[in-house]
């Protein structure tokens, strides 16, 4: 598996992300470690309840929403920086055993472990083909 890095600052990622009212991109570290596929995501002062994690053919999804508990439109910001909303992110994985995936949420790191199939070596078949 290739690593790709994720840049944020990336223009068209950078202002599509940050000024649009849609989902926010959910930047994720992805490793393997003792014969399992581990994804790492950041989602600090989010409830791990407002989080949904799903894995479908190899495919994981992560979504969940930034809940805003309240602004005060008094104040006036120097700068605003801090977002709210939704986030959502979806990555191919290898092959894993998606029905003993884990996920667990500590210190605002969301980490999801699944173990790894083992690759099945392709097998050719030679069939005889006789004349009837």
């Amino acid at each position: 598996m290739s690593l790709i890095r994720f840049n944020p600052y990336l223009p068209e990622e950078f202002f599509n992300d940050f000024f649009s009212d849609g989902p926010k991109t959910l930047a994720i570290d992805v490793y393997e470690k003792d014969g399992r596929v581990i994804v790492e995501a950041p989602i600090a002062g989010i409830s791990p309840k407002n989080v949904e994690v799903n894995i479908e053919n190899n495919i994981l999804t992560i979504k969940g929403k930034e809940e805003q508990k309240s602004e005060v439109d008094e104040k006036n910001y120097y700068r605003k920086e801090i977002r709210h909303g939704s986030f959502y992110r979806t990555i191919q994985l290898p092959e894993v055993d998606e029905n003993k995936a884990e996920a667990k949420f500590k210190d605002g790191i969301l980490s999801i472990e699944v173990p790894r199939l083992e690759k099945q070596e392709k097998k050719t078949l030679t069939i005889k083909v006789e004349e009837e």
